[in-house]
């Protein structure tokens, strides 16, 4: 399993909204493309620091959202909530525990 992640800060009243926006605007889209698992949107709501990330199946499936483009198109509808320039980042999971 893969997760993808963009570190984004943001004005902290615009967290809702960019939520929203993850969960209404991207995560439907996600659905329909390969090796989709799952997400989750953190945001830490004192610095505006948000962690939005997406859980795929396989590395491959995870890297041809972006070869395909699909993971920019997503990407750039947060493009308004950036105090900063967001930064990319994919990790394996190597362990997980379910309760």
């Amino acid at each position: 399993m893969f997760i993808r992640l963009i570190r984004m800060q943001m004005e902290t009243v615009a967290i809702d909204e960019a939520s929203e926006q993850f969960r209404d605007g991207v995560i439907p889209k996600c659905q329909s493309q390969k090796g989709y698992k799952g997400a989750y949107f953190l945001a830490d709501r004192r610095t505006g620091d948000c962690l939005p990330m997406t859980i795929w199946d396989t590395e491959e499936d995870m890297m041809a959202t972006e070869k395909n483009r699909f993971f920019q198109e997503q990407l750039i509808k947060f493009m308004v909530f950036f105090k900063k320039p967001p930064v990319r980042e994919a990790y394996e999971v190597v362990f997980e525990e379910k309760k």
